[in-house]
């Protein structure tokens, strides 16, 4: 099956196959990629910007992603976001195992990724010593518009079955690292109007009263 931009450009010619014709096996990947679930699974600030991604300025539904699982046996993709302690680490690996296969792993961070300033006993150095790590997102933390390209990149890793081939080859995840991304949505940002009023009352005149003030200060 080709790609939306191959039939746009081309018409007819740039589909591949048909639905008649068309491999099982690219169908199963194109319905993959198109819906993955998150699992529920937030550990420190990085969270946050994953809750962002997911609300109506970012929207992942438009991905078939909105449906954020608080059961793993329900979803089949793991955000870890945020540093992974050691008393957390049996806990993640836990639910990465009764996740339902074939699943996927986004690192989100450098905490999760290499434990980033935390190089101490308590948090573990890489969440890939616990769970294979498929596309890792770098920043500290990484904004939505990081996160959304991850997801991006494991969509089209998932549809030309490279990150199978990889794990295959490997006996591990895909690694694919991406580039930060944050900062690229271009916000506008109007100019004051006006000067704004001063937020200290101005000074009684002179030879006023103390606690009254003149007709100008009114």
């Amino acid at each position: 099956m080709g790609l939306v931009r191959d039939v746009q450009e081309d018409g007819f010619a740039g589909l591949q196959h048909n639905f008649l014709t068309g491999r099982l096996e690219d169908l199963v990947r194109w319905s993959r990629r198109r819906s993955c679930w998150p699992a529920t699974f937030g550990l420190a600030c990085c969270a946050i910007e994953m809750m962002a991604a997911g609300g109506a300025h970012y929207d992942l539904a438009r991905y078939g992603m909105e449906v954020f699982r608080a059961s793993p046996r329900q979803a089949d993709l793991m955000i870890v976001a945020g540093r992974v302690s050691q008393k957390m680490a049996p806990v993640l690996r836990q639910i990465h195992d009764q996740m339902m296969e074939p699943k996927w792993v986004i690192s989100m961070g450098v905490c999760a990724s290499s434990g980033g300033m935390f190089n101490n006993y308590a948090i573990v150095q890489g969440v890939d010593q616990v769970v294979p790590v498929d596309v890792y997102a770098p920043g500290c933390p990484p904004g939505p518009e990081t996160l959304m390209h991850a997801i991006i990149t494991l969509h089209g890793l998932i549809e030309t079955g490279e990150i199978l081939r990889r794990r295959e080859a490997t006996g591990a995840g895909a690694e694919v690292t991406v580039e930060q991304r944050d900062g690229q949505l271009e916000v506008p940002v109007r100019a004051p109007s006006a000067a704004p009023e001063p937020l200290v009352a101005a000074a009684p005149a002179p030879g006023a009263p103390r606690g009254t003030f003149s007709a100008e200060d009114r």
